[in-house]
């Protein structure tokens, strides 16, 4: 089962794919767990991409599909797998589907988290990080202040990208590039969307019941 995950900043996207992967056993693929990966095995195409990465330029389209054609075809991804942040574009969105019709598979379901521009501005400057686990937590309401002690041992602080001016300017940049994107999948008849504003276990619950409604997994046509 191949299953994408689409949905501004601060929609959920990465706790809602890591809550599905788990209760589906599959694995849970995040863009930056892909590059990572290849950089770090050494494969040409990860060195490749960390040419890129190292002068803070994109991974150009053709590189990220060869990374994922490579994830495709890893024994761990035979019954299929949880995409998070990827495909982003349009572009990519039709070189995944080849990339799966070659294999004679096909996306299943699209998940479309669904947040409001206020609602993503009001989660995200409410949020503070531990730089050393990478865990997310919200402030307000009895929670952590800035300084507090994370349970792995880190100190929670607030991320320089969590302004208000910088949260909006990103989700002028993700209707830009994802918008493309959600038309094409709901035009091949994939895109579910899943009300992300709500607590997150009614969302995963959402998302459970997307996925559920939708039957076997799919083949690519011919």
């Amino acid at each position: 089962m191949i299953i994408v995950f689409l949905g501004a900043p601060g929609a959920g996207k990465g706790t809602q794919a890591k809550r599905l992967a788990a209760a589906l056993g599959l694995p849970h693929v995040s863009t930056g767990d892909v590059l990572r990966s290849a950089v770090e095995r050494g494969t040409p195409l990860g060195k490749q991409a960390a040419s890129y990465l190292n002068r803070g330029a994109l991974v150009p389209d053709e590189t990220m599909l060869g990374i994922v054609a490579e994830l495709l075809d890893r024994g761990d991804a035979s019954r299929g797998v949880i995409m998070d942040g990827f495909p982003r574009t349009e572009p990519q969105a039709r070189g995944f589907d080849r990339l799966l019709e070659e294999r004679g598979r096909a996306v299943d379901h699209v998940l479309l988290l669904d947040l409001s521009e206020d609602e993503a501005v009001r989660r995200l400057t409410a949020r503070l990080w531990c730089p050393a686990c990478g865990a997310i937590r919200s402030v307000g309401g009895g929670g952590p202040a800035v300084g507090d002690a994370c349970p792995c041992g880190g100190r929670l602080e607030k991320r320089s990208d969590d302004s208000v001016d910088v949260i909006r300017a990103r989700f002028a940049e993700y209707r830009r590039l994802t918008q493309p994107t959600v038309d094409y999948y709901r035009s091949r008849g994939t895109l579910k969307s899943v009300d992300a504003s709500r607590p997150v276990d009614d969302v995963a619950a959402g998302v459970l019941a997307a996925v559920g409604t939708a039957g076997a997994p799919r083949r690519a046509a011919g």
